[in-house]
């Protein structure tokens, strides 16, 4: 029993060991994301395709509704859109759900159309969980150290930018000034 129970805990180890997590340095401090390759792996792969290529680094959090979602990861400073790769099949059928502090990617009414942009949810959206009839928006992780930090997000106050169209967008732009793979 006691061998079963040691083999157990190793096995439960190895796979808490084994998520990639990715930090990221905001202009408002670190938060600290656990991806979930087992269930997300087409969405966890793109993710850290932009992680790695470096181009997260100077885009901003461009929409922020408290009490909802922080999104970013598609536009600079600016609000100049980031040049992104291919659309990504969705997942959102993966088990996994918008819940508190997990993070997603954002996309058009077109299902597979996700490509760089990402959000954190502030509150259980299971609204926008996958259903029978229609496809949801992938959830590939969650927020394991810095929620303070997303949280910071949404005290900050927001506009409307009527030349291109954009709601929620904070008035301070909220920077990505590095983000990296700390455990892979």
């Amino acid at each position: 029993m006691r061998r079963i129970l040691t083999a157990a805990l190793l096995t439960l180890s190895f796979s808490a060991a084994a998520a990639t997590q990715v930090a990221v340095e905001t202009s408002l401090g670190e938060f600290v994301v656990e991806l979930n390759e087992e269930k997300a792996p087409v969405t966890t792969k793109n993710f850290l395709r932009y992680v790695e290529d470096g181009s997260y680094v100077g885009t901003i959090f461009h929409r922020v509704i408290p009490g909802f979602m922080a999104q970013g990861g598609g536009f600079d400073a600016e609000l100049n859109r980031r040049p992104s790769y291919d659309p990504i099949k969705n997942e959102s059928d993966n088990g996994l759900s918008n819940q508190r502090a997990t993070i997603a990617m954002a996309r058009t009414q077109v299902a597979d159309s996700a490509t760089r942009q990402f959000y954190i949810n502030y509150q259980n959206n299971t609204f926008l969980d996958g259903q029978a009839n229609r496809p949801g928006y992938a959830v590939f992780g969650k927020v394991v150290k810095g929620f303070s930090v997303i949280e910071k997000m949404a005290a900050i106050p927001t506009t409307t930018v009527r030349s291109i169209g954009m709601k929620d967008v904070p008035q301070q732009p909220i920077v990505i000034k590095a983000i990296n793979i700390i455990k892979k």
